[in-house]
């Protein structure tokens, strides 16, 4: 969807209300922080709307060009892919699949590059989330994506004992 057609103005986000994202790509284009807007207005309490898809690409077409990505492209854009499949969300349209899915093509290849310049907990969970988003396990990309530092210790504790059974290592040796 084109950034100067006029549907812009009709799209709903996650309030479910109208919501044009067009002055934060704008934004995002000139290097400025508005994810704390985009996770605001494309998703509120799981809720999604077709604003929501139609920025996706936009917002992977800006980041391409960033010279450092962080968690909140993969999150947010997780996020927005997971919710796509909650009942209570309108379905992507049909005008807007190619368009959708070609984004998170590149998105997956972003997240390729990224993931081997990064240390960073938060970016490889939510880079790792998108990549199973993106390869179509939507139930495991969901898991991944929607867990937080402590969840995923307390998993690991309560299933397999962890601390008692394996080194308190936080990286492999090999890690970069």
């Amino acid at each position: 969807m084109k950034l100067n057609d006029p549907r812009w103005l009709e799209l709903e986000g996650g309030y479910k209300i109208p919501y044009d994202p067009r002055p934060s790509l704008e934004r995002l284009e000139k290097g400025d922080d508005v994810w704390e807007e985009f996770w605001e207005n494309l998703h509120h309490q799981g809720d999604i709307g077709i604003a929501s898809y139609a920025a996706v690409p936009h917002i992977v077409r800006i980041c391409r060009s960033l010279s450092f990505r962080d968690w909140n492209l993969y999150s947010l854009l997780s996020t927005i892919e997971v919710e796509r499949y909650r009942n209570t969300n309108p379905p992507l349209p049909d005008w807007l699949k190619e368009e959708y899915n070609h984004a998170w093509q590149d998105l997956l290849q972003l997240g390729i590059t990224d993931l081997q310049k990064t240390t960073d907990p938060l970016i490889i969970r939510s880079i790792l989330g998108m990549f199973a988003l993106a390869m179509g396990d939507i139930k495991l990309g969901a898991f991944i994506s929607m867990l937080d530092t402590s969840e995923v210790e307390e998993m690991l504790e309560d299933r397999m004992a962890w601390s008692e059974i394996y080194c308190s290592q936080q990286k492999a040796p090999h890690g970069p």
